[in-house]
């Protein structure tokens, strides 16, 4: 669904660029925003806005502070069922890996995904992006790998193209068909890949339906030389890849992720400091996921200190699914980047803005400047510190979305 574009200058504001221009976050007191036919074409101080624009409709933003639109750049948004025993399992002791490997884990959504229609899986997907929405978000990305067959997965992706033309929001698609191996294929990892994510993949190609690739390296999932193969028809239909790497421990998933060129490893707990420097030497982005982290209640933290230090650009992210990271909130995320990793609110605000458009390959949102998209959050807020700060609060007052308001 998109809103119609507009052609309008916001006054009566400040606005939190996240752009280069020396002031934290970008900063820029009793600011303008100029917008026509849905993108940003002006951004300054309001007493430097030129005359050119005085003919355009002024809207006022009552003092408020505007984002760019908040970007989530990792979910499983899509799926059927949930993992609400599962989570019980894990609170009596046992572990992800235990769960996984005794049928649970991401068979048993695989089983309930399988089962469902598009039309419940989009109906259900769309209440998940209602409360996303409902917090300032403009654009997501949505990933596959909870049918590992064909048509589950095609159905999958094409349910996450329909949330676009239901909801005024990006959604950018990625084929996770190396996500786990069905049980139909137990033991046989392989062939899996060969006989069905590979072809799959191409299918989805073909269908228009794929963005990006990413895959689930690590030892309950599968090995580095088994992505790669995945990675090689990636790279033939010139699709860019990412990764779930270093998650549980480290097979050296971000090396081979930057060794491809990826757009981002995600989740990254296990990483060392040679798979950090592959990643800076790549431009490859970090998505830290605390969803995961907390949900799993695990202790080893992804290197923040280390990312800094080789300037390693990172996001933030939900990972919205239903079993390691059940987290509808990318306002909470805010909060757990900066609490669990000790990231700084302009890092966590940047993560969900700058970076996360970057994670995404979206060159034409995350910051307010002049060329980008004009999807911005409007919020009942002072300092964007508060976005981090506050926890189950929401402050937005609107979106705006393609130059109109939401």
């Amino acid at each position: 669904m998109q809103m119609p574009q507009k052609s309008t200058v916001f006054v009566d504001l400040s606005a939190a660029t996240m752009a280069a221009c020396g002031a934290p976050y970008g900063l820029i007191s009793n600011a303008a925003i100029a917008v026509i036919d849905g993108l940003i074409d002006w951004v300054g101080p309001v007493a430097d806005l030129p005359e050119s624009y005085n003919s355009l409709p002024k809207a006022s933003l009552g003092g408020r502070l505007v984002t760019p639109g908040l970007i989530d750049c990792h979910t499983h948004i899509v799926h059927g069922g949930d993992r609400a025993v599962e989570f019980e399992m894990r609170l009596n002791g046992a572990t992800y890996e235990e769960v996984a490997r005794a049928g649970g884990g991401i068979a048993s959504t695989v089983k309930a995904t399988r089962a469902a229609s598009e039309a419940q899986l989009l109906a259900d997907a769309l209440l998940r992006v209602d409360v996303l929405i409902a917090e300032g978000v403009t654009a997501i990305e949505v990933k596959s790998g909870y049918g590992l067959d064909t048509d589950t997965e095609l159905r999958m992706l094409r349910v996450a193209r329909a949330i676009m033309d239901n909801r005024p929001l990006i959604v950018k698609t990625t084929f996770l068909g190396a996500h786990a191996t069905p049980s139909e294929y137990a033991g046989r990892a392989d062939a899996y890949i060969d006989e069905v994510c590979i072809p799959t993949l191409r299918a989805a190609h073909t269908e228009g339906l794929v963005d990006a690739v990413d895959g689930f390296c690590e030892g309950i999932a599968f090995q580095p030389s088994q992505i790669a193969r995945v990675f090689d028809v990636a790279r033939e239909l010139g699709l860019p890849v990412k990764l779930h790497a270093e998650q549980l421990s480290n097979l050296g998933g971000a090396k081979l992720a930057a060794q491809y060129g990826a757009l981002s490893a995600d989740h990254i707990e296990y990483l060392d400091q040679d798979g950090v420097i592959a990643l800076a030497n790549a431009g490859t982005t970090a998505v830290i996921l605390p969803g995961a982290f907390y949900t799993l209640r695990e202790t080893q933290a992804p290197p923040i200190d280390v990312l800094r230090k080789h300037g390693v650009p990172m996001a933030l992210a939900t990972d919205i699914n239903p079993g390691s990271s059940p987290l509808n909130s990318l306002l909470l995320t805010l909060n757990m980047g900066c609490t669990l990793f000790r990231m700084t609110p302009e890092e966590a605000l940047r993560g969900v803005t700058q970076n996360a458009a970057r994670a995404l390959g979206l060159t034409d949102m995350g910051t307010i400047a002049a060329g980008m998209r004009a999807d911005l959050a409007v919020w009942d807020i002072k300092h964007p510190a508060e976005l981090a700060y506050r926890i189950g609060f929401n402050p937005l007052h609107s979106r705006i979305f393609s130059g109109g308001i939401s």
